[in-house]
């Protein structure tokens, strides 16, 4: 199989369908813990990194949210706060297992208006073009098969004068930090997928995904491409992740 027809499920080379199939199969292994191994993995971490991209999406009251690869909501949740009871958020993701976690936690916190789940695959959303105040993808992008396709898909889906949002694992930046980090991933994060949510291969793949995600110049020149303008990035924890914002003009 030629690099050109191939893509990355982790370390492995493998067809493109093939790891559309693979990366499903993963979510609906981890839906029902999912949650709890991002709180577990990340000491909790990840929660003010997503409180701190919410703030840097700077959401004005009644704004017109996407949230792909939104999986369990968590996200979308802050957005809909952000964006006040006029404000509308539509969760998207390929996988449904993960949707119907979400749409249920929701439910059981008597979340019920304006926040919607729809199933939808990034590379092609199904949504009126020029709709959307801001698009977001957190810790979801590595996953998505055609990388380019998905950006480009979420360029039209976004008003001009719009922003997209990219909250993802990155390359860490600080030497000592990278070791200490590289370490805890492969040893400690698989381990924990045993333990908790049964399933060590699922999250073998998860970190081994992260090293193949591109780094930060590479992610934001990959927006420029795609049609951005003005983008730029922030690293938060020595770039463990990143946030990349860009615009559409």
């Amino acid at each position: 199989m030629s690099e050109k027809d191939s893509t990355h499920f982790g370390f492995t080379q493998v067809d493109p369908q093939e790891k559309t199939r693979r990366v499903g199969e993963v979510f609906s292994s981890v839906a029902s813990r999912y949650d709890l191994m991002n709180d577990l993995m990340s000491f909790g971490v990840h929660r003010a990194w997503k409180r701190y991209a919410i703030h840097i999406a700077q959401i004005k009251p009644g704004a017109q949210i996407l949230d792909v690869a939104g999986g369990t909501g968590d996200m979308s949740v802050l957005f809909k706060k952000a964006a006040g009871d006029s404000g509308r958020v539509i969760t998207s993701d390929i996988n449904n297992a993960m949707l119907s976690e979400g749409r249920d936690r929701q439910l059981d916190r008597g979340v019920t208006t304006g926040l919607e789940f729809v199933q939808a695959n990034a590379e092609a959303l199904p949504f009126q073009k020029n709709s959307f105040d801001c698009t977001c993808i957190a810790f979801g992008l590595r996953n998505v098969t055609d990388k380019d396709a998905a950006l480009r898909s979420m360029y039209e889906n976004i008003k001009y004068g719009g922003s997209i949002l990219i909250l993802e694992f990155s390359r860490v930046v600080l030497p000592v930090l990278r070791e200490l980090y590289e370490k805890y991933s492969f040893h400690f994060i698989p381990r924990l997928g045993e333990l908790i949510a049964k399933d060590r291969e699922s999250y073998q793949y998860l970190v081994e995904s992260i090293r193949m995600h591109p780094d930060q110049e590479t992610l934001k020149a990959m927006l420029e491409d795609a049609g951005f303008s003005r983008v730029n990035y922030h690293n938060l924890s020595g770039g463990i992740v990143a946030i990349h914002k860009g615009y559409k003009l």
